[in-house]
């Protein structure tokens, strides 16, 4: 019999993919990740025990495990770094490839376990030509979770399992109540989970580098003060000041210390400078 380690966070989607890991005839063991300043009900104290409910019901053996320091350094030091430079992190991202799929796959590995199994929805397959494991979309395309997933290396890929995969978020609910799990109408939540409120709040009790500095229009003419290169990301609209026509903020100069501001139209480019590319 195959094991697999199913991460389960106590909402709907995790305790769905463990439960058709058990159905499928996995020996599977419910894994719990214990985080710092988790704000969302699926990932607290209370996700905790949700899932550890859903594992007693499910009759498979339990665990939480303590990532709290390796979160910190991969993850919210990472948010913190990239507001700093003037760029809007996507911590999700990095939280699957150093933690989810990277720290949890190592455990696993050292208790004897082949892979783990995420509430993710996405595939992931293997193309024959190429030799090469490739990810793919959901079934359930409104759902997908694919991007935050681009990451994954080869080796990640090959021990990964998304039983969620070919299903939709309607069926994961009607599949949790017909088995009478906990969490079948728990809700969800889409915000990152050690924020709670506004990030700009968060990033003021990290100690970030920051200080005030001009706002300028797309001409170079002063128009404003911001109150530090961390709180602003493209595309903003809100904290610039009032004016006639609505403004964004199309520019971020860190080393001049200052955010440019225009109209909708001045947001968009024909071309892009991009890194960490991953062709999967």
């Amino acid at each position: 019999m195959k094991k697999i380690l199913a991460a389960m966070s106590g909402g709907v989607d995790s305790s769905v993919a463990a439960a058709l890991l058990v159905k499928r005839g996995y020996k599977v063991v419910g894994v719990s990740m214990k985080l710092p300043n988790v704000s969302r009900e699926c990932c607290g104290d209370e996700g905790i025990k949700d899932a550890r409910r859903v594992a007693d019901l499910l009759g498979i053996p339990f665990y939480a495990i303590n990532c709290r320091e390796k979160f910190e350094k991969e993850v919210i030091d990472y948010f913190r770094s990239e507001y700093e430079k003037g760029r809007t992190p996507n911590p999700c991202v990095v939280c699957n490839k150093k933690i989810k799929f990277g720290f949890l796959l190592e455990k696993a590995k050292s208790l004897g376990i082949d892979a783990v199994a995420t509430g993710h929805y996405a595939r992931v397959g293997f193309d024959g030509k190429a030799k090469r494991f490739v990810l793919k979309k959901a079934e359930d395309k409104a759902k997908d979770q694919s991007y935050f997933l681009f990451s994954l290396s080869q080796r990640q890929l090959k021990k990964t399992v998304f039983p969620l995969g070919e299903i939709t978020k309607s069926e994961v609910r009607k599949i949790a109540k017909k088995l009478s799990l906990p969490v079948h109408d728990k809700k969800e939540s889409q915000e990152i989970c050690f924020v709670k409120g506004d990030y700009r709040d968060f990033l003021s009790g990290l100690r970030i580098k920051s200080k005030e500095g001009k706002i300028v229009d797309t001409t170079g003419a002063v128009i404003g003060t911001h109150r530090g290169i961390p709180f602003y990301t493209i595309g903003q609209r809100n904290g610039l000041g009032a004016h006639k026509e609505p403004v964004y903020v199309v520019g971020i100069n860190v080393r001049r210390n200052e955010i440019t501001v225009g109209g909708k139209d001045e947001l968009f480019r024909s071309e892009m400078t991009v890194s960490g590319i991953n062709w999967i």
